[in-house]
């Protein structure tokens, strides 16, 4: 007996409802970011494993324990992408795009990271990805929140959403309170968890992200990074505040916010909610102005964000979202030679838009039967008598009447319905 095939454990099949609501947000995304100007992009699921390697940092938990890599058959180490900004900016630098700065790019699909499995997080799971490249100026910072926001506004999912945002600094911003965090969370080294005892010398900025609740309890005492921006620094935040100010666009500074790639700098943000328990970030993302050069281009500066569509499919289910269904015109034939005569019908009316179900076999009851359970509005007939007068016999299941119609007066009737 052979054993019985299931899906990879963290990997979800989506069907029906589920698969509804995922194009629902994919198409409300792409509406939305259109208003503002992006355009479609698409990279690969797999990359070379440098990629992320060289990206993300090998002292991340992305790297270190949730990225599915492994040697292809020539023996090169690649990787299933665990996020999309590196594989989008490498794409920039290998198509040579820096031509046609700046570049405002919109993409979705899976990815991939090896974790616990948990409700709205699989280990595949789906992302909304959006990429202002280009740009160093704050207003591109406030301008992708607004846009991030705008889109969970059109989700009917917002009232339940918090912006929360801090600053990362510069780059000399974030030496110095790297410097400092390495002083303070020595002291507490054998207190550390094991994970961020391996942070503790590389990436100190990491152990703020720390899960543990011991981790945490250590992190309260921890200096704030807003003690060392630069002037610099402080000028750009408080230009990207005031422009959310002007947008009224509420927000919560949260000074120990240090997303968890090392990629970013200045303004970092998350969309945080109290509905998912404790998986509570349905997204978020910042600027990342160092990522193209350290993966081999020019220094560009860049700002972007990823949703997570499972978790704000949670969202919308929480809110009784339904989906709204148009059921298909169903096209019944009565006899065996009327088949051929409702087939071109079916093939006319999909040319113009639409939708039709033929149901060909079984008694004219149970076919009209699946029609009603279907929530049809309409059913066409055709028999021998049809066939003779060129026509077809339209039903109106709301009213409970019927014409006899010609193929482009049924159309006419319908596709008010349809359109």
């Amino acid at each position: 007996m052979t054993d019985k095939l299931q899906s990879l454990r963290g990997m979800k099949d989506l069907f029906d409802e589920d698969f509804k609501l995922h194009s629902y947000i994919i198409d409300t995304a792409r509406k939305i970011t259109a208003l503002y100007c992006y355009e479609g992009a698409s990279t690969p699921i797999l990359e070379y494993t440098k990629v992320f390697d060289r990206t993300l940092g090998d002292s991340s938990d992305v790297i270190s324990k949730e990225m599915y890599s492994f040697l292809d058959r020539s023996g090169e180490s690649v990787a299933l992408r665990p996020e999309f900004t590196a594989g989008i900016m490498r794409a920039f630098i290998s198509n040579g795009l820096q031509q046609k700065l700046p570049l405002k790019l919109f993409s979705h699909g899976p990815v991939f990271r090896y974790d616990r499995p948990q409700a709205g997080r699989q280990r595949q799971f789906h992302q909304i990805n959006c990429e202002y490249i280009g740009s160093g100026e704050p207003y591109s910072d406030a301008e992708s929140i607004k846009l991030a926001l705008h889109l969970l506004q059109e989700l009917n999912i917002l009232d339940d959403i918090t912006l929360e945002i801090n600053s990362l600094g510069c780059q000399n911003s974030r030496s110095l309170y790297q410097e400092d965090l390495i002083n303070y969370f020595s002291k507490y080294e054998n207190e550390l968890s094991s994970d961020s005892k391996e942070r503790l010398r590389k990436k100190p900025l990491r152990i703020l992200d720390s899960k543990d609740e011991n981790d945490k309890k250590i992190a309260t005492g921890a200096p704030f990074i807003a003690d060392y921006y630069t002037a610099e620094s402080k000028a750009y935040f408080d230009k990207v505040l005031g422009y959310l100010d002007i947008l009224n666009i509420n927000y919560k500074l949260n000074p120990r916010l240090a997303r968890g790639l090392d990629y970013y700098c200045h303004t970092a943000f998350e969309f945080t909610t109290d509905r998912l328990g404790s998986q509570n970030a349905v997204g978020g993302g910042g600027r990342y102005d160092y990522l193209c050069k350290l993966m081999g281009g020019t220094d560009v500066p860049a700002v972007g964000f990823g949703l997570g569509i499972e978790r704000l499919a949670l969202m919308m289910l929480l809110k009784n979202y339904q989906s709204k269904k148009l059921a298909p015109l169903y096209l019944i034939p009565i006899g065996q030679e009327c088949e051929n005569y409702i087939i071109r019908l079916a093939d006319f009316l999909r040319f113009h838009s639409i939708p039709v179900a033929i149901e060909l076999k079984g008694k004219v009851q149970k076919r009209m039967e699946k029609a009603l359970k279907d929530e049809a509005n309409y059913i066409v007939f055709a028999g021998a008598d049809e066939i003779q007068s060129n026509s077809f016999k339209l039903r109106f299941l709301d009213k409970k009447e019927e014409q006899t119609v010609s193929a482009q007066q049924l159309l006419e009737l319908i596709k008010i319905t349809y359109n």
